[in-house]
């Protein structure tokens, strides 16, 4: 072995990936901004032991001064909107929530009485509270986490296989040679777009069903809705998150750089889009930046109907939603789409 060989294929491959400015940056920023993403889901108080739902008067503070219970401590209070009641309601029933309280006119309460947690709550409530409360109890069987994970678990690998099946693929072609070759031909770029999207989309949807029905078979878990209405939903996720693999490779001419951006995109997705925890004791900013990504309108909706039984009424808002990104995306790609690696 002769080491100044050795020595000066390393020597190259290090200047190579140094001079490869958007790679180094990936590998700088990526785990930087996991961490940190991390520490602001996670971080703060130690996590509290119950999780209370408020509904109070609009500018009034969650403190012992409206109510005694509120002053407990190692109790997560949460303030909800009044529209939000009937949700919350059914979060009691599948023991995402210990215990509901309206504290709007004469306090009463929602608990669920087949709920460990919920019994606990209702005792230092009763304590604190003198008894002084409207007792509404209402029966429902828990939410496994594997109910719950499910559609997050398929969503996820949608998510992978429409951004790198198509934006990683285009990249290919163009740096390769082979779009150059196309763009002699009459097809046009929302032409070749679109093709790409209805090839992926038939793969994915088609790879999603048969892991949902495989599922079936060997790990029972809840739908209360549509079968035929989960699969308008993973259509209409699919579309959505394809467009925008679609709409990132639009421009890149390395392989590398379209595989970290996919990377620095779909990261963020998995972990705000709700596919292994919920985001509901996250900052309010956090929460409302997750509802923008595709991922999260296609779990809200795909969960929706498998907890709850949703129908298509109740799931127009995410199917729009869905829809309008699609066109976006498709646009956006098509206006600014290269040919040429150069």
């Amino acid at each position: 072995m002769n080491f100044g060989r050795l020595f000066a294929v390393w020597h190259a491959r290090n200047l190579e990936f140094l001079r490869d400015r958007s790679t180094l940056v990936f590998n700088f920023l990526f785990p930087l901004a996991l961490v940190i993403a991390f520490a602001v889901i996670f971080g703060g108080q130690p996590q509290a032991l119950f999780k209370v739902d408020v509904v109070a008067p609009p500018g009034i503070v969650l403190d012992g001064a409206l109510h005694p219970f509120l002053a407990t401590r190692h109790v997560d209070f949460v303030r909800i909107e009044p529209g939000a009641l009937m949700e919350t309601i059914r979060k009691v029933e599948r023991h995402q929530v210990d215990l509901l309280i309206d504290l709007r006119a004469a306090p009463r309460y929602w608990i669920n009485e087949d709920s460990p947690k919920g019994y606990l709550a209702e005792k230092l409530l009763l304590e604190s509270a003198s008894g002084q409360a409207t007792r509404e109890p209402v029966s429902g069987a828990a939410v496994r986490y594997v109910d719950w994970l499910l559609p997050g678990v398929l969503g996820m690998n949608m998510m992978f296989s429409c951004l790198f099946g198509v934006g990683y693929v285009v990249v290919r072609y163009r740096k390769s040679g082979f779009l150059r070759r196309l763009s002699a031909t009459p097809v046009t770029a929302f032409e070749f777009g679109a093709a790409q999207v209805l090839s992926r989309l038939l793969l994915t949807v088609s790879v999603t069903s048969l892991l949902y029905g495989a599922l079936a078979l060997f790990v029972p878990f809840r739908n209360e809705g549509s079968v035929l209405l989960l699969l308008l939903i993973a259509v209409a996720g699919a579309l959505a998150m394809i467009s925008f693999g679609f709409m990132m490779a639009a421009r890149f001419a390395s392989e590398e750089l379209a595989n970290g951006a996919i990377n620095l995109t779909s990261w963020p997705m998995m972990l705000l889009s709700g596919v292994w925890f919920s985001l509901e004791g996250a900052p309010g900013w956090l929460q409302a930046a997750a509802k923008v990504l595709p991922l999260t309108q296609m779990l809200e909706a795909a969960r929706a109907v498998m907890l709850d039984g949703a129908g298509l009424a109740e799931l127009l808002p995410q199917l729009g939603w869905l829809a309008a990104m699609t066109l976006m995306f498709l646009g956006i790609a098509a206006a600014g789409f290269r040919w040429r690696a150069d």
